[in-house]
């Protein structure tokens, strides 16, 4: 599993007009090859009547699915662009979908490239790109008399505290690092003079902020 990658979580949409034509970026988080296939649908059925529709999307832990079209634009005008902008970004598992109703001005084939490069990146900045990190949940399990220094010394290392569970020991599950586990055991043994119960809890991926 790799330990940090790009993506967004969130659906994003925005326009711009350049020499009359308006192109609209979507772009959405997509899991497999059909829910990227069945949201570049759901777009072309929405603007059934614009003058193209152009779509890429990459999937994957190290992006093995990467697709685009064209939609009836010059060769290597539009989709390539698009696509060029999620590698750009190195995002995983989006798709875009840049819609384009002609205003009447021939842009070339420089200024499509650069309008739909624009589109895709106006997407992407309205989903907001996030970072996925992999953290593993450990749990420590100590005495009610070592609650306070344990939270006090969490707090201080700034390790964040998932829940604590209380029976007849004190469960404290902490958000950490996957690479940083032995860090945290050896952190955990020197902190409660190895009386402290430590075990792997299981690895999670945790949205942060680019």
């Amino acid at each position: 599993m790799l330990t940090e990658y790009r993506t967004i979580t969130n659906f994003g949409q925005d326009e711009i007009i350049i020499e009359k034509s308006t192109f609209i970026g979507y772009a959405k988080p997509v899991t497999n090859e059909e829910e990227a296939l069945a949201f570049i649908q759901e777009i072309k059925k929405k603007h059934r009547d614009a003058t193209h529709n152009v779509p890429a999307y990459v999937l994957g832990e190290n992006n093995e699915i990467q697709r685009c079209n064209d939609d009836g634009e010059p060769s290597g005008t539009a989709g390539v662009p698009v696509l060029e902008v999620l590698k750009k970004e190195d995002v995983r598992n989006v798709a875009v979908v840049v819609t384009r109703y002609f205003g009447g001005i021939k842009l070339g084939t420089g200024g499509l490239v650069r309008a739909y490069t624009k589109g895709a990146k106006i997407a992407l900045e309205a989903a907001g790109i996030v970072h996925q990190v992999l953290y593993q949940v450990m749990s420590l399990s100590i005495e009610y008399t070592l609650l306070g220094t344990v939270q006090n010394q969490l707090r201080l290392q700034q390790y964040e505290v998932k829940e604590i569970v209380y029976d007849e020991f004190v469960h404290l599950h902490v958000w950490v690092h996957a690479e940083k586990t032995a860090e945290f055991r050896d952190f955990c043994i020197e902190l409660t003079n190895g009386k402290g119960i430590i075990a792997e809890q299981g690895l999670a991926y945790r949205t942060e902020t680019v």
